[in-house]
């Protein structure tokens, strides 16, 4: 069994868990989300406790530290939340947050405007810089990739979209 999926989780307060056949929702302030379990894990909710081990003694899955991974996003994301931040690096590359849209001007002819899906909210403190927050750490992901994919960073001058942390790693201009 993987080293992970042995540690076992703590429910904090204010978050609820129910497991229906082989469905876990997990329901605290910041929302709710929702995971189907494969057929060869099961779960066991105890008190305080949520364990994962495979439904057949003995059985190697290798979804084991998957789910239990899975699991803990959700409770952290339910109860804390996730963020991410993306910054633009270009003369005239800006955002602005209104609403549930995004718009992007990154040096197209036209503005990019961005749909923001439902849980995920975006600020923008500064002209180049957005922070994305969710409850749900897959979605959140997902749509900062998207938004990166516009304009990702290119390799001879680093402008374009990249997340606050990346390190973009400059190449060498061609010599005479």
């Amino acid at each position: 069994m993987s080293r992970i999926a042995k540690l076992s989780l703590t429910i904090p307060a204010g978050v609820e868990l129910k497991q229906v056949d082989n469905k876990i929702n997990v329901k605290g302030p910041k929302g709710a989300l929702e995971l189907v379990i494969v057929e060869s894990v099961a779960v066991q909710v105890e008190d305080n406790q949520v364990s994962v081990k495979p439904k057949k003694e003995g059985e190697l899955t290798p979804m084991l530290g998957t789910t239990r991974v899975l699991l803990g996003n959700m409770i952290q994301g339910v109860e804390k939340g996730f963020e991410r931040a993306l910054r633009l690096v270009g003369v005239g590359y800006r955002a602005k947050a209104q609403g549930k849209t995004l718009e992007l001007s990154l040096g197209f002819s036209h503005p990019v405007k961005y749909e923001l899906p439902e849980g995920i909210t975006a600020e923008t403190p500064s002209a180049t810089d957005i922070i994305l927050k969710s409850h749900d750490k897959q979605l959140l992901g997902q749509v900062a990739a998207e938004i990166r994919a516009y304009r990702p960073p290119e390799v001879y001058k680093g402008k374009g979209v990249r997340y606050a942390d990346e390190r973009v790693i400059l190449k060498e201009t061609k010599k005479k």
